[in-house]
């Protein structure tokens, strides 16, 4: 199934969330500090991560932006806690978590909460334009609504693309089909002819495609 780690420093919910989580086919992984969730981070990369935002040595928000800033939030992360404010959590959810569970948590919510942030390992698009999704990258989705791709290039660094889902049908089709095009545009080193090929439109109606998504035209030859 899925590497799932487990950062609370109450020894009560570590064996409890292992034992339901082990249940469910998990591989378990425990740390009861941010030291213990630092070396585990980068021994077993997770593919998820339950973390608790009040620990004694560093609290779980600040773990949380750390990994944020150093390019390591690459798996969805859900905060959990007893006594977090809704500042808290929110702060959190801006920051890159995908969901906060509060304590006591029931096992509904967190097998919920598992399975709704492993759907989005399955889901791995190439949804930035310059760049192409590589074994180990993810899309995950934050409390914000918004989808964020991890995504891997032939050179660093590494990019990212963001997809606001909760916008009407027509604009995210639209950001969606810029990324598109730019993406071959890019590929091809800004030859019109070769996007025409590839994406199977006619050479006119490519160019007034691009011009209406706004689209820059030279952007794949500076590139290049």
């Amino acid at each position: 199934m899925a590497n799932i780690l487990v950062v609370d420093d109450e020894l009560g919910i570590r064996d409890l969330l292992s034992e339901i989580l082990n249940d469910e086919g998990h591989q378990v992984e425990l740390a009861e500090n941010a030291a213990q969730a630092r070396l585990a981070r980068g021994r077993a990369r997770p593919d998820l991560v339950l973390l608790d935002i009040w620990m004694p040595d560093t609290d779980g928000v600040t773990l949380l932006k750390e990994w944020s800033s150093g390019g390591l939030l690459t798996m969805p992360v859900i905060m959990m806690s007893g006594h977090a404010t809704i500042d808290t959590a929110v702060e959190a959810t801006k920051i890159g978590a995908m969901a906060f569970l509060e304590k006591p948590i029931t096992l509904q919510k967190l097998l919920q909460a598992v399975e709704h942030g492993l759907t989005r390992l399955a889901v791995r698009k190439p949804v930035s334009p310059y760049v192409t999704l590589a074994p180990g990258d993810m899309l995950q989705q934050g409390g914000d609504g918004i989808v964020h791709a991890e995504a891997v290039q032939d050179t660093s660094p590494k990019p990212t693309q963001s997809f606001l889902l909760e916008k009407p049908l027509r604009e995210a089709r639209d950001e969606f089909e810029k990324a598109y095009f730019e993406f071959h545009l890019f590929r091809e080193g800004g030859s019109m002819t070769r996007v025409a090929e590839k994406t199977g439109l006619e050479r006119t109606h490519l160019y007034r495609k691009l011009k209406q998504l706004g689209v820059d035209l030279t952007r794949g030859k500076r590139q290049s």
